[in-house]
């Protein structure tokens, strides 16, 4: 999950409370501050890997996903533009699905600091079942030189 609008914070905790309300939280990773990624001139975001047990297919979850960032206000107005929520799916066990609407695991994950180091938190010994790398050698790896820092709660 991730936000860079209005309250950063607030945010990720409706969104966590959302996702408790269509599945059950396992783990959840600490939050991270980083820059923007991809459209770097935008505030920075707010990061946090979850683990949730679902029960229903991934097309669900996607379906349950949008339904939240709807109803928390998100706007789909510029690729990789500011946003009060963004939630993906990262990994589905070893599962994998290529469709237009739906890549398992995420295509981009091995790419993104801000998503690999709250994952290393909660799942370092996860392998990528595409990459065949755990999700700690993906983020020794990982190209991005992005600032991510382990953000201090205000609350």
């Amino acid at each position: 999950m991730g936000s860079n609008l209005s309250d950063r914070e607030k945010n990720l905790s409706d969104g966590r409370d959302s996702i408790q309300h269509i599945g059950s939280l396992l783990t959840v990773s600490s939050i991270y501050q980083t820059e923007a990624w991809g459209h770097r001139e935008q505030p920075d975001f707010l990061n946090q890997v979850v683990q949730i047990d679902f029960k229903k297919s991934p097309r669900e979850l996607l379906g349950n996903i949008l339904t939240i960032e709807t109803k928390m206000g998100r706007v789909r107005t510029e690729k990789w533009g500011p946003r009060l929520i963004d939630i993906d799916i990262l990994f589905w066990e070893d599962l994998i699905i290529n469709e237009p609407d739906l890549t398992i695991p995420h295509p981009q994950l091995h790419l993104r600091r801000f998503t690999l180091l709250p994952l290393v938190e909660i799942a370092p010994a996860l392998i990528h079942p595409v990459l065949h790398k755990s999700c700690t050698q993906l983020l020794v790896e990982c190209p991005d030189g992005s600032a991510v820092n382990r953000y201090a709660s205000t609350r």
